[in-house]
């Protein structure tokens, strides 16, 4: 039994929530411990965005992505979900904290 597994933070668009469960499992029958999103705010979590005005954050926003870069940081490595491409403003500030931070980047679809 190994138990060194490796730690992987998924980041990406939560409109892809499909593809963040198939990863998930994927990654953990392979033998990594996988941290991901608690809520899929494209994809029907609306918490994420109640009282939003346009060109704001709402603190919950702040507060999860604060939070994904903490998920980051107990990580090895980030698994970018990035389905046709596509890559938002706030994964590609996870993209770049963790590269700062000395985590290996893999992604979905390859760039």
């Amino acid at each position: 039994m190994n138990n060194n597994y490796p730690v992987i933070t998924l980041c990406g668009s939560t409109r892809f929530k499909n593809e963040f469960i198939e990863v998930q499992k994927r990654l953990t029958l392979e033998g990594n411990i996988v941290i991901s999103v608690g809520l899929f705010g494209h994809s029907g979590d609306q918490e994420v965005w109640e009282n939003m005005d346009e060109g704001t954050l709402t603190k919950t926003k702040e507060m999860l992505d604060d939070m994904h870069k903490r998920k980051i940081d107990m990580a090895d490595s980030i698994y970018v979900i990035n389905v046709g491409g596509y890559i938002g403003e706030s994964t590609r500030s996870e993209i770049e904290y963790a590269k700062v931070h000395g985590k290996k980047v893999m992604y979905l679809e390859e760039m």
